[in-house]
């Protein structure tokens, strides 16, 4: 019975390595780029949460503090439940 347990338990570990390496990937380029994109964000905290899930998903973030959203067609299109943009 213990061998079932441990095999359960190195499954799970290996399991949740998968689900933690897309967050974790590049969280340096992202966090750099967003925090030059966000820098003047009237909403800072807000805007570097939404850059940073927009940046891991896409691996790019537009330059400048706004617009430029078509050097990176992944960061412009990715949109919220309400059919508005979501990344800024």
């Amino acid at each position: 019975m213990r061998p079932w347990i441990a095999n359960i338990l190195l499954v799970t570990l290996l399991l949740s390595f998968g689900f933690l390496e897309p967050i974790m990937a590049d969280s340096n380029f992202c966090n750099s780029k967003c925090d030059v994109r966000c820098s003047k964000a009237s909403l800072q905290k807000r805007c570097l949460k939404y850059c940073g899930i927009c940046c891991t998903k896409c691996n790019c973030v537009p330059s400048g503090t706004s617009g430029n959203k078509d050097e990176c067609p992944c960061y412009r299109d990715i949109k919220n439940s309400k059919g508005n943009p979501k990344c800024p």
